[in-house]
């Protein structure tokens, strides 16, 4: 949109300068034929605006067919970005032969929308030269006979002759007019649409950084958190969730994308929160603080977080508290293997891992080297409050381990949540959050809730209800369906999507990166 739609928008906005002089040159011209010569300039004032407005019932049939050509161009340019972005795993699966198919596919659908669009646009170039040829014929033919019947003079057939071929020149301007018009005015409905967003914040919501918000809740009333929450607590009053200031919550939810919309409404991205009560960091609402604060103060990395291309330094260059260096938080992250693998492909020239340039999204990295390093990016800021949605899900159970370990130490006395179905995360957390419908059911340590809750343990290790010691009888047919509308656990408590919904079970490593 900021190139190529914002060009055919500027291209029509400059067209428009020309159209108006042309249009005003031909008032003008045709204006003064009718005061010097009124016979011929009758001839010539009537057939101007026929011709200007000769290719008006064909503009319709030429937008819709330059919109389809920018349809299919830009499906075939998703397609190749797709296909450049997973080269790898195409490799890997011997799928380049299928994804170059299809795209030579729709290669070839650009191409057949691009010939019929330049088709009518060829129909309507030859009809904005052919019309003024015939009005030329026309005067030249009407004017010898006004010559011959001694009304006009040769001098005044030339004259009008000469004006007429001047006019060409304008008239090419209605056509140019038209094109710019036909290929900026769906570019200007998308941009309009980008302008017209808003930021959506609360109704009725008031208050500056540091105030609790007076209108919080549906009703008036104004949001508190828990009672006796020291100052720094993370809670949400819509869940229930709270996480304690200096300690490590772990949060599990049977439904992953749950889980990811509480994680952005922690840190104030959700955009469906609005007329909810906003989640509070101490005593202050974070939509009623500032937006920089709120940023500063709440971060939040999501599941599929973006490495920008660059060198290391330059990733880790970021707003930071300055207690965090950055080879402590690629220690805790366990990069080692990472640095290693970018001093290997690094040219001679550079000195280190830090100045090795990372390429677009880290294709150059593995899944788990990515995501271990868009941690370290994280813990490096050193917020308040962090908020981490599944940050090892893509890395074996050994790695995982050490990053556990990296996680508590490095953030130990900061607020520190982490959205996870890890045993090995959920065991050092210093309190575990089990998230179900959307609302807090068991807060407790790992262990405890294994044994006390079987939602939670069936969410954890996928077992089934089936196991001894009766558990089969606690769970029942109520919490295997209940789990299954959110977990994925079915009526009678087995896994019902085929390892899927991306939790990850004891001892599990489904489509992680290898040690």
């Amino acid at each position: 949109m900021s190139t190529g739609d914002v060009e055919k928008i500027g291209w029509f906005v400059e067209a428009q300068s020309r159209f108006a002089a042309a249009a005003v040159t031909l008032v003008l011209v045709c204006a003064g034929l009718l005061v010097y010569q009124p016979e011929l300039g009758v001839l010539v004032a009537v057939g101007v605006p026929v011709l200007a407005l000769a290719v008006l019932p064909l503009l319709p049939s030429a937008t819709r067919r330059a919109d389809v050509q920018r349809e299919k161009g830009g499906r075939a340019t998703e397609l190749a970005s797709d296909t450049v972005a997973g080269l790898r795993v195409l490799r890997g699966i011997g799928g380049e032969e299928l994804f170059l198919s299809r795209y030579r596919q729709a290669s070839q659908e650009v191409r057949g929308a691009a010939v019929r669009s330049a088709r009518m646009w060829s129909l309507i170039s030859a009809i904005q030269v052919l019309l003024p040829g015939l009005l030329l014929i026309a005067v030249v033919w009407y004017g010898v006979r006004l010559v011959a019947g001694g009304r006009v003079t040769v001098g005044e057939l030339v004259t009008v002759y000469s004006t007429v071929t001047l006019l060409l020149y304008p008239l090419q301007r209605f056509e140019e007019i038209a094109m710019a018009y036909s290929f900026s005015r769906p570019s200007a409905r998308r941009a309009a649409r980008v302008l017209a967003l808003r930021r959506t914040d609360e109704p009725g919501r008031e208050g500056a950084a540091g105030t609790q918000a007076p209108a919080g809740g549906p009703t008036g009333a104004p949001v508190s958190g828990p009672a006796g929450a020291p100052d720094g607590d993370l809670y949400d009053p819509v869940s229930g969730l709270l996480a304690p200031a200096g300690r490590l919550t772990a949060v599990v939810c049977g439904d992953p994308d749950a889980a990811g919309r509480l994680a952005e409404r922690l840190g104030g991205h959700a955009p469906d929160s609005a007329g909810q009560p906003s989640v509070l960091l101490g005593v202050t609402a974070l939509d009623a603080a500032p937006l920089e604060v709120a940023r500063a103060a709440v971060l939040v990395q999501d599941k599929d977080p973006v490495l920008l291309s660059g060198t290391l330094r330059e990733l880790l260059d970021v707003p930071r508290s300055g207690a965090v260096s950055a080879a402590d938080a690629l220690r805790a992250a366990h990069c080692a293997d990472v640095l290693d693998a970018l001093a290997q492909s690094a040219p001679e020239t550079v000195d280190g891992p830090m100045d090795a340039r990372i390429t677009e999204r880290g294709r150059s990295l593995s899944g788990g080297q990515r995501q271990r390093l868009a941690l370290a990016r994280s813990l490096v800021t050193d917020p308040e409050a962090l908020v981490l949605d599944e940050p090892t899900s893509a890395v074996d159970s050994h790695t995982e381990a050490r990053i556990a370990e990296g996680i508590g130490r490095l953030r130990s006395g900061r607020t520190t949540v982490v959205f996870t179905s890890s045993p090995l995360l959920l065991d050092r957390a210093d309190r575990v959050v089990f998230v179900h419908e959307g609302e807090v059911t068991a807060v407790g340590p790992h262990r405890e809730l294994l044994h006390t809750e079987p939602l939670y343990r069936s969410v954890v290790t996928r077992q089934t209800d089936a196991e001894p010691a009766g558990a089969g009888a606690r769970v029942g047919a109520r919490a295997g369906a209940r789990a299954g509308a959110r977990a994925g656990v079915g009526a009678d408590g087995t896994d019902g999507t085929d390892g899927t919904d991306g939790i990850k079970g004891l001892g599990d490593v489904d489509e992680r990166e290898t040690a």
